[in-house]
């Protein structure tokens, strides 16, 4: 946080005319010693899902577009890491679709949930949406891991709500 302050200050510093000597400005006045991170305490309120993808997203990124996981490269509002990446453009590939995604395309939720329909109509076009949001999170036979049940829970429950 302290850098995000540090930059912002440096931008909003004005410019010295040339003629004048350059002297170093101090970078204390751009510090804010009381910053505080605090945790919301509840979640936002949103609109009710409509659909399964929605539940998926609010319970993957709360609906944010700039979500990230570093440990897992997981980017964007449904969380899609490059090895999904690689299996939408091999689906395409096999349906003979000229269409591919970049890893730069995980970040707009429409391409996201562009790269979900095409996963999930091509694997699971007769699931339940248990199966594929198990699935969603645990992989190809997430719907037999005993981890994914918390995960479906989550689910249901940001569609219930």
């Amino acid at each position: 946080m302290k850098h995000i302050v540090l930059l912002m200050g440096l931008i909003a510093m004005p410019k010295q005319e040339k003629s004048l000597p350059h002297t170093p400005q101090p970078l204390t006045p751009y510090i804010q010693s009381n910053i505080q991170v605090t945790k919301p305490t509840k979640r936002l309120k949103t609109t009710k899902p409509k659909s399964l993808v929605d539940a998926l997203i609010l319970v993957e990124s709360a609906g944010s577009s700039y979500a990230f996981n570093k440990k897992e490269n997981a980017c964007g509002c449904l969380q899609i890491r490059p090895i999904m990446l690689r299996e939408v453009n091999r689906i395409l590939r096999k349906q003979n679709n000229d269409k591919r995604f970049t890893k730069e395309d995980r970040w707009s939720c429409g391409l996201s949930q562009e790269m979900f329909y095409i996963w999930r109509n091509y694997h699971h076009k007769n699931s339940s949406d248990e199966v594929i949001a198990r699935n969603w999170n645990g992989g190809p036979r997430g719907y037999k891991k005993q981890s994914t049940e918390h995960y479906w829970n989550k689910v249901q429950k940001a569609w219930a709500n």
